[in-house]
């Protein structure tokens, strides 16, 4: 049986040890190659973010790929969705490979993969990857090997992309932004988006050394954007992760206005516009009982998918939605990205905040957030049935009986990592910090 290697968003690990090791990377990037080839492409893009482990991989996977014919293409450090885009944009491309662990420190790194339409791989290509590299057959090269090239205005040619997603007529007057670039991709593409006449923008955490990229940064730790935002009195800040897929916003106040209140805010305008294909919004298990409700409130067709950007694509793709997203701030605006794109939505939420003439907090209102704890439990990679464990089960369905309906239990094996995630959302949050500690000491008792 081939070990699944691929997880909710790649190939991901400690950097230098299996499976993100050079020997895997070149191995992948055979594989990639060889369905490149097949496809009839030429050439696969590499992007990364600013891990000192990304030079090493990207030249393990060069070596692979241009030893099956084709041709590698380095874009440099750019963001995620940069890569989604360039392999659309360049017509000989048939494949693009991120070098990233997305929100993970430093000493982790990953490889993400997309196909010719800048979307992640289904799971039959994944197979064929992973069927490759447990294979260990000796590789027949043959004279047919392939160029080394750079692109050396990529993120250039990105942020025009970008740039083309909104009216800049809008906004009326320069709107003060702060942004943080958590030491990551987006150091280099968030300048060139928003550096003109439309905004006063300021960056912090963009001085990236390869060491201190999301550290105590970024979308998963806004403490200090927040502070300086509303000390210093921005208009908005914005917080993205490593490799920029991601957006967490906070308001003129400096409260963190997370993934599910800005797919509301920007599905609330889509229906308001009537720009709301379908009347559908998709977003996964983990979204807030709050914006559930408020799908509810304004009669909008509610898709639920599973953790993860490639699985909300996947149910957009199937029932034809437009605006999807997690509440960990994969947002994705299908009529303009196959993927999420943390500068991408920014753009959008500035041009709601524009065309309303509102500030973010008043936006915001949108919808109640109900509380919600979430807390991880280490457990073994083999991720063993936990409802099989009695003990475990019991507490779960208790805990489960306690809220009724005020509240919800999700318990799921990260896609990433080695954890067990445990969340509760309920009406009263020292409750539900105490019922997700019961369920956590119970999983590490008895799992």
């Amino acid at each position: 049986m081939v070990e699944n290697l691929f997880g909710t968003d790649g190939i991901r690990g400690i950097a230098n040890k299996y499976p993100i090791s050079c020997e895997i990377a070149l191995k992948l990037g055979r594989a990639v190659g060889l369905l490149v080839k097949k496809n009839r492409h030429t050439s696969i893009i590499i992007g990364k973010d600013t891990r000192k482990s990304g030079d090493m991989l990207e030249s393990a996977l060069l070596s692979g790929i241009v030893s099956t014919g084709i041709n590698g293409i380095i874009a440099g450090v750019i963001p995620t969705p940069g890569v989604a885009f360039l392999v659309n944009d360049l017509e000989d491309a048939g494949a693009g490979i991120v070098i990233s662990a997305s929100h993970n420190p430093y000493y982790d790194n990953g490889l993400k993969i997309f196909n010719d339409q800048g979307e992640k791989l289904d799971s039959m290509d994944q197979y064929f990857i992973e069927q490759y590299i447990h294979n260990n057959k000796i590789f027949e090269g043959s004279e047919d090997i392939g160029e080394i090239i750079k692109y050396s205005d990529a993120n250039k040619k990105y942020a025009e992309f970008l740039r083309s997603a909104i009216d800049f007529k809008s906004i009326k007057k320069p709107i003060k932004l702060l942004i943080d670039c958590s030491n990551g991709a987006g150091f280099n593409t968030a300048p060139l988006v928003f550096n003109n006449k439309y905004f006063n923008a300021e960056y912090i955490f963009n001085t990236p050394n390869g060491e201190n990229i999301n550290e105590n940064c970024g979308s998963q730790h806004t403490e200090v954007l927040s502070e300086k935002v509303k000390r210093n009195g921005f208009d908005l800040g914005l917080g993205f992760d490593g490799d920029a897929d991601r957006l967490i916003a906070v308001d003129e106040n400096g409260n963190e206005i997370k993934g599910d209140k800005i797919l509301a805010i920007c599905s609330k305008y889509l229906k308001e516009q009537g720009e709301l294909d379908n009347n559908i919004v998709v977003s996964t298990v983990m979204s807030n009982i709050g914006f559930v409700n408020f799908l509810k409130n304004l009669n909008i067709k509610h898709i639920v998918s599973d953790v993860g950007d490639s699985n909300v694509v996947k149910e957009m793709k199937k029932n034809n939605a437009i605006i999807g997203g997690e509440d960990s701030g994969h947002l994705i605006f299908f009529n303009h990205h196959t993927t999420g794109d943390g500068i991408l939505s920014a753009l959008k939420l500035i041009e709601v905040m524009a065309v309303k003439r509102k500030p973010l907090s008043e936006l915001a209102q949108v919808m109640t957030v109900y509380p919600q704890v979430l807390m991880n439990v280490e457990v073994d990679k083999s991720k063993p049935d936990f409802m099989a464990i009695n003990e475990i089960s019991k507490q779960i369905k208790h805990v489960k009986d306690k809220l009724g309906s005020e509240g919800r239990v999700l318990i799921r094996y990260s896609g990433t990592q080695p954890l067990l995630r445990v969340m509760i959302e309920g009406p009263d949050k020292k409750i539900i910090e105490n019922y997700c500690r019961k369920i956590c000491g119970a999983i590490q008792t008895y799992l």
